[in-house]
């Protein structure tokens, strides 16, 4: 027994041995391997902690309250039937969403529609629509069943890939013709993160910050300014805030720009990010701008929305008008890194590489819906935009970064408040050339705009995109809007008030939001340091000294008065026109960047006039200046103003003001000028006549004794003052002259 066990005990320690020296070679394999990780020329891609899922799949379990999608890199938890995402852990976070919310707020899609109806499109059915070792598709759908609920037809999809630390997630919505008429003001995806881990956010590379927690809006730690949205932080939990404002609007950036943004968690060393790798499914263009991520924390994928636009996008579904729209897929992604003075960095960089490989992707070929067009079924169009200005040096230029895009049938401008149908964007390069690619099938018009030239360009053209066509549309030409040579120009038409001047935010409401001064319209208040920096009257701008940068600011705003009151006020541009063609017309030309509630009046030279010239009426809904936007909607129907100045009624002798009797004979310069001299020409002749008289009556009085009345000495004054201005006499029987003085 004894032997036994010694014998025993011999081979186990040589197997021990040989599974020592194994467990050795794989220890110097594996420090090999993370010592060449940590080389110098190592992306940083490779220093996050993504396991190897080359040999995994995707795992599926559905049960009647819960639908769980397992990748090993990933595991995402729905609730069914409702579509909700409850759920998705992560590395050593088993759920990155908030766990004390309710299950239908933390991850979820919502509609605003009709009277502010509130609707987080919960689902009735669940079905598996792929399942494979690399993909799970689920769809998540609710038939309107014709109550009084959104009537809409609805499809939540979600998909899981192999190898991919994230979940995409879509929307296919449609309404059938016999629907009854519907506003969905709104559509969105709503993701709500763990409080206590995620206080870091990332909207771009300028704009990246600690954010403060929820519960420091509440009242007793922070003040609400001039609206609810904005507050600042009186008490926060995180001392070093204190005085900031927060407002969500700050965050916002323009659809062309908002493709990743989202949360880190520095314990953890964990991001989460929205990817949106294209913009054909969002509402009203490149530059509608809306929101990213907010306190919460809180990370937003929008679709449709009224702000920057207000009701002006096209929201309305009639009654008979069927509708079905794609929206996404966009993915949710999570990625990691050593906790350390840098993962921040790591974790947006690889962030943008992911996006990289996203935008590459597009349009995805996994997707499990028909209604999403795969790259073999999507057109392109392609072709030359140039400029032609007949007024400039090179009557011909090249449309250097327009933008060119498809959109629905309208008028020049109209894809800014389109909302219901897809939009195809790009830019064009140093010589005007344009490809748009990856066009789903459909019925278009073409349309674009070139930074440095104001107006709207469309073609008078429908383009009709089929399955794998490509359309040559060869070189177009945009005629900008003008009547002749530009005179003088305030600002650059680039559809932006950012090359104006923006103050100095108060000191009281500063924020951290950005790291230069690029954004710096973003600050709160600045709409009342007009108020401050024009305290004696408003802004005069003087053409030829004035410098815009300077000198003009960015924002016509009403002056603050006290008492929450305002009052309009007047800016003034004074110039002077060389050469006026008194026969012809000038053309002031008007491109309002945005308007809200708002009326602009033009009057030309006389600020008094009851009538204004121009007036736009009372235009504008956007509310971009309180919502911290350098824009809202661009020049379009009532943005762009053109009006013509006919010089006929103008004064001919200054070329400043309206010829009216008033201003002829006693406010123009040029009366002016002259009354002047001949008071003091008429004034000398008088006066010399008046002491000649006088004094010969005095010596006709003594010496001869002749006395005369005061009306035959006046007299002679008269006559002497005549002959010497004879030869400037005035026909008073001119009937022109006889009514002109007389009237």
């Amino acid at each position: 027994m004894f032997l036994s066990h010694v014998l025993q005990l011999d081979i186990m320690e040589k197997v021990a041995n040989r599974r020592r020296l194994v467990v050795w070679v794989i220890m110097m394999i594996n420090l090999s391997l993370f010592l060449s990780a940590c080389s110098d020329g190592t992306p940083a891609r490779k220093l996050l902690k993504h396991t190897d899922s080359s040999n995994t799949h995707v795992r599926l379990q559905l049960s009647d309250s819960l639908v769980v999608i397992d990748n090993e890199l990933v595991e995402v938890t729905i609730q069914n039937p409702t579509g909700h995402l409850i759920g998705l852990k992560y590395k050593e976070m088993q759920n990155v969403l908030e766990s004390r919310n309710h299950n239908h707020n933390k991850g979820y899609w919502d509609i605003v529609w009709d009277e502010d109806a509130y609707d987080k499109l919960e689902t009735e059915h669940v079905d598996v629509i792929t399942q494979t070792d690399d993909l799970v598709e689920l769809s998540f759908t609710k038939k309107w069943n014709h109550g009084k609920t959104l009537p809409l037809n609805i499809q939540k999809r979600f998909i899981v890939r192999r190898g991919i630390p994230g979940v995409y997630m879509y929307g296919v919505f449609d309404r059938e013709e016999d629907f009854p008429g519907a506003q969905m003001y709104q559509i969105r995806i709503a993701f709500k993160l763990k409080e206590d881990k995620f206080r870091f956010v990332a909207v771009s590379d300028m704009i990246q910050r600690i954010m403060p927690r929820s519960e420091d809006r509440d009242e007793h730690r922070s003040k609400t300014l001039d609206f609810k949205e904005a507050v600042v932080l009186t008490n926060p939990s995180n001392p070093s805030l204190k005085g900031e404002v927060d407002d969500k609007y700050q965050y916002s950036t323009e659809n062309k720009d908002n493709k990743l943004h989202g949360w880190i968690s520095d314990d953890d060393g964990v991001g989460f990010w929205i990817i949106t790798p294209s913009n054909e499914f969002r509402t009203g263009g490149p530059h509608k701008q809306d929101l990213t991520s907010h306190v919460g924390p809180t990370a937003l994928s929008m679709f449709v929305s009224t702000h920057y636009t207000g009701t002006e996008i096209d929201t309305f579904y009639k009654q008979g008008e069927a509708w079905k729209k794609v929206f996404g897929p966009v993915l949710i992604y999570l990625n990691s890194a050593p906790s350390n003075d840098d993962h921040r960095n790591i974790l947006w960089n690889d962030a943008k590489r992911q996006l990289s490989d996203e935008i590459e992707s597009w349009p995805y070929n996994f997707t499990g819906s028909e209604d999403f067009p795969h790259s073999e079924q999507r057109g392109q169009v392609n072709g030359q935009l140039l400029v032609q200005d007949r007024y400039m040096v090179r009557p011909l230029m090249q449309a250097k970064s327009a933008f060119v895009g498809l959109a629905a049938h309208g008028d020049a401008g109209s894809w800014q408040t389109e909302g219901k149908g897809y939009q195809f964007w790009t830019q064009t390069d140093n010589i005007g050339h344009f490809s748009i690619k990856n066009v789903r099938p459909g019925n278009y018009s073409f349309y674009a705009w070139v930074p440095g030239f104001i107006g709207d360009y469309k073609l008078d053209l429908n383009i009709i995109i089929h399955p794998g066509n490509k359309i040559e549309l060869g070189t177009l030409i945009y005629d900008p809007p003008r009547n002749g040579p530009t005179l003088w120009e305030i600002g650059v038409p680039d559809r932006s008030a950012a090359e104006f001047f923006i103050p100095e935010p108060y000191p009281q409401f500063m924020n951290s939001i950005t790291k230069d001064d690029t954004d710096k319209f973003r600050q709160y208040g600045l709409w009342d340091r007009y108020s401050d920096i024009y305290r004696e009257g408003d802004l005069v701008y003087t053409v030829g000294t004035s410098n815009y940068s300077r000198d003009w600011f960015f924002a016509h705003v009403p002056r603050k008065t006290g008492n929450n009151t305002n009052r309009p006020t007047t800016w003034q541009i004074k110039y002077n026109l060389q050469d006026v063609n008194e026969n012809g017309t000038y053309t002031l030309q008007l491109a309002l960047a945005a308007a809200s509630f708002a009326e602009v009046q033009v009057r030309f030279n006389d600020p008094n006039a009851v009538r204004p010239y121009f007036t736009t009426k009372r235009i504008g809904n956007d509310n971009a200046v309180a919502r911290h936007g350098i824009h809202g909607l661009l020049p379009i129907k009532d943005r762009l103003h053109r009006m013509g100045v006919p010089t006929y009624g103008l004064c001919v002798n200054c070329n400043l003001y309206q010829e009216t009797r008033d201003h002829l004979f006693f406010n123009c310069s040029m009366a002016l000028n002259l009354k002047g001299k001949v008071l003091t020409t008429i004034l000398k002749i008088s006066w010399n006549a008046f002491i000649y008289y006088l004094w010969h009556e005095r010596n006709q009085r003594i010496f001869r004794g002749r006395f005369r009345a005061v009306d035959a000495i006046l007299k002679d004054v008269i006559d002497t003052v005549g002959i010497r201005l004879r030869d400037k006499a005035i026909n008073k029987l001119d009937i022109i002259n006889f009514n002109l003085c007389n009237a």
